[in-house]
This record gives structure tokens, sequence and C-alpha cells, in this order.
């Protein structure tokens, strides 16, 4: 599947034209649902007071925090982690081994980015989807726009700055040839085949 596992990873690549429009409904509903089974299995092993103390693990703005600030730190947070994604995991130019170990990192410091502000979601349904079960809501359209409208920005400056001389189309990269190595491939001749040497 990818391993998208956040709706503003998956709609990012379906802006940026890698990966196909049909296949964003099943990806975020399985994502919410995810979400929402995580949540009700921590509700069921650590009881009530895993709703009303801690919110099942929603992430909720620190005391005092307006939802332009959480708007700002979950957009921030957001962009640096899906511009990592989509410059090491979605470029064939990096070695397979190298996406987790630039993914981690980066969702580390997101989190110690928006984590003080926001609680960090930097995720729509890691953030919503345990709102659902312990009946809070607070601030959500900010935890559920800021990582969506930053996955999209992330993905088009990945496209546009980091990812030269490549394209990636429906999960696909293929080499992009520049209008010189076109045109001089096209009036390169046809290779000379030489005849096989006559039977005795």
């Amino acid at each position: 599947s990818g391993a998208h596992l956040n709706p503003a990873v998956t709609i990012g690549l379906a802006c940026g034209r890698h990966f196909p429009w049909s296949r964003v409904p099943a990806y975020a509903a399985a994502q919410f649902a995810g979400a929402i089974a995580a949540a009700a299995i921590t509700w069921a092993l650590y009881g009530s007071r895993a709703r009303t103390v801690a919110g099942l693990g929603a992430t909720y703005p620190a005391a005092g925090v307006s939802a332009g600030r959480v708007l700002g730190a979950e957009a921030l947070g957001a962009f640096l982690l899906i511009l990592v994604i989509t410059a090491v995991a979605a470029d064939s130019r990096f070695p397979p081994g190298a996406a987790g170990l630039a993914i981690g990192p980066a969702l580390a410091t997101a989190i110690l980015i928006s984590g003080p502000v926001s609680g960090a979601g930097v995720n729509p349904a890691r953030a919503i989807g345990p709102m659902i079960l312990a009946g809070r809501f607070t601030d959500w359209w900010a935890y559920l726009m800021a990582p969506v409208v930053a996955g999209v920005l992330a993905v088009l400056v990945s496209d546009r700055f980091l990812r030269r001389g490549t394209q990636l189309v429906a999960g696909k990269v293929s080499a992009v040839r520049s209008p010189v190595s076109s045109s001089a491939s096209a009036s390169a001749p046809d290779p000379v085949i030489p005849a096989p040497p006559a039977g005795p």
C-alpha cells in the first residue's frame, strides 16, 4: 500500500499527480478507521479514565493556545514531515533503506516543534480519530486543514526544487529526458547490425 498512514500524505501525493485520486477515498477511510480502532482498543484496555482524563490520546491545544497558533504549529510540523517523506520515499534516487532513517528523525522534529503548542497531531486521522470517541472536538478543523494544506505544499516544493530530473506519476518514477538529449537521440542514426557470418 505504500504505508501512507496519513491522509495528508495521500492527498498531497494525489495533488502532485503521484497517486491516483480514485484510491484516495479508500486510503482515507482506512486511515481514519485505524485511528478510531486504536482509540477504541485504548479505551477497552485502560478503562473510562483513558477517555475522561487522557482523551484516548487525542491531540488538543495547550492551555491558552489559540486556534491560529494550532493551525500554524500543525502546518509547520506536517510540512517538514511530508517534505521529507516525498523527498526520500517517493524518489528513485534514494535507496529504499534511506526512507526509514530519514522519516523517523523528521517525525521526531515535527513533534518537538508542534508538541508544546498543539500536541503534535501532524496527521488528521491520528488527531481526529480519538476525538470522535472521546467526544471532544477542540479546534478539530485546524488539525484537519493544516496538515492537508501543508502536505500539498510540501509535495509541490519537493517536485519543484528537490526532484529535478525525475518525475513520479501514479507511483512510478521515470527519468525526464531533456530536450537536448531527446533531439540528440532523435537525430542519431540507427545502429548498424552486422550480418551473421556465412555458413561453411
